[in-house]
């Protein structure tokens, strides 16, 4: 079971970038692809983007389709989530997970988690 630890957060102001980097902690095994997903309080998780280990299918979520851009490094053992034109509703805790399965958008797929990141967008 990999370890997955995200960085990148912060604040900043409607409209500008962030880059969020998910590390795991030893090569995944296995993986099938591996995404972003995000929480704010009081709301259910929700998927945000991912992108299959093998390969370079990616799948987005509507509300940040031509904002966001998620990448990978195999080497190492990484995932990228570049934020653009970021908005105050895309506040909130980003997490990122592995999964094996082939659903890449679906949340009850994935397996290993981390601890989260948090964004916050003011305006």
């Amino acid at each position: 079971q990999a370890q997955l630890v995200e960085s990148g957060g912060g604040v900043v102001q409607a409209g500008d970038s962030l880059r969020l980097t998910c590390k795991a902690s030893r090569r995944p095994y296995r993986t099938y692809a591996m995404g972003w997903f995000r929480q704010t309080p009081g709301k259910e998780r929700e998927f945000v983007a991912a992108i299959t280990w093998s390969g370079y299918t990616t799948d987005y979520t509507d509300s940040v389709r031509g904002r966001f851009v998620i990448s990978k490094d195999v080497m190492a053992n990484s995932i990228y989530l570049q934020m653009n034109s970021l908005r105050p509703d895309d506040t909130a805790i980003y997490y990122c997970a592995l999964t094996k399965g082939e659903r890449i958008a679906e949340q009850e797929e994935y397996q290993d988690w981390g601890q989260g990141t948090q964004v916050t967008v003011t305006s």
